[in-house]
């Protein structure tokens, strides 16, 4: 039986490829790493804007001259204000699961003094059958500014034509009732009436202020992460070099020998 030739070191071209790979990796977890402190640093910011948005004093909504420029970093989530009037026999019930169960979206339109409709998101109900039968002629409305969710939700479309809605699709929406023009957000309208303490009671629909603002901050698992795996990546090469420098070293002593 003929013993195994001993393990002999790598070539310079072995070598030269393994370490432009190390280098490679180790770099680029690094680069991946660096991404994600970046992009928790920007969520932060992003977190902290959203709170001042919603907890500041509600202001005017935006106007026909603004709705073109309106956009997520710097609308989204701020606490307007607006005065109208519900126009009735138009309302929406879009899809919804909230704290207080599956239901839908009460979204009503609401025309402003400029003549202009803004749709409104009144709250949940949990069947059309808690859809009020009559809405207040002149209102005052408070709530958070909401970009449109064009396309469906809960991996469905919207349909239509067979009056199934699944997000709040404001262009979809005011077409589908023939109204305009419309601005190019809804408000969710801040809660009117407290929750009943009783769980059994029920709730006077819609029930308002039931806007989720959640925004995931994984980004520091996530770089901790991409760091450890390149100095796994590092103490992998430094592994190597060492298992390199013994077997030239025994290399050598074995050339050596007489």
């Amino acid at each position: 039986m003929t013993a195994n030739p001993a393990k002999r070191p790598r070539g310079r071209f072995a070598m030269t490829v393994l370490s432009l790979v190390f280098i490679a990796a180790f770099l680029g977890l690094i680069a991946l790493g660096a991404w994600q402190v970046q992009r928790r640093a920007w969520k932060l910011d992003l977190i902290q804007r959203v709170e001042a948005r919603v907890h500041a004093p509600p202001g005017a909504a935006p106007g026909p001259a603004e709705w073109p420029t309106v956009n997520a970093s710097r609308d989204e989530y701020k606490h307007v204000r607006l005065q109208g009037r519900y126009l009735p026999g138009h309302d929406t019930l879009t899809q919804a699961v909230t704290e207080l169960g599956p239901g839908f979206w009460l979204i009503s339109p609401f025309r402003t003094g400029d003549g202009t409709v803004v749709l409104i998101n009144r709250g949940f109900v949990p069947n059309a059958r808690a859809v009020p039968a009559t809405v207040p002629t002149d209102a005052q409305i408070d709530g958070l500014l909401r970009l449109s969710e064009p396309g469906g939700g809960f991996m469905r479309k919207n349909a239509p034509a067979q009056n199934l809605w699944y997000s709040r699709d404001v262009q979809a929406i005011a077409a589908a009732r023939g109204l305009s023009p419309v601005a190019p957000y809804f408000v969710d309208a801040d809660r009117t009436a407290p929750l009943p303490s009783d769980p059994k009671a029920r709730p006077v629909w819609p029930v308002g202020g039931l806007t989720v603002i959640k925004f995931p901050d994984n980004h520091l698992q996530y770089a901790l992460t991409w760091f450890v795996l390149a100095l796994m990546v590092a103490a992998a090469a430094w592994r190597v070099a060492l298992e390199e420098r013994r077997l030239r070293r025994k290399a050598l002593d074995l050339d050596d020998r007489p």
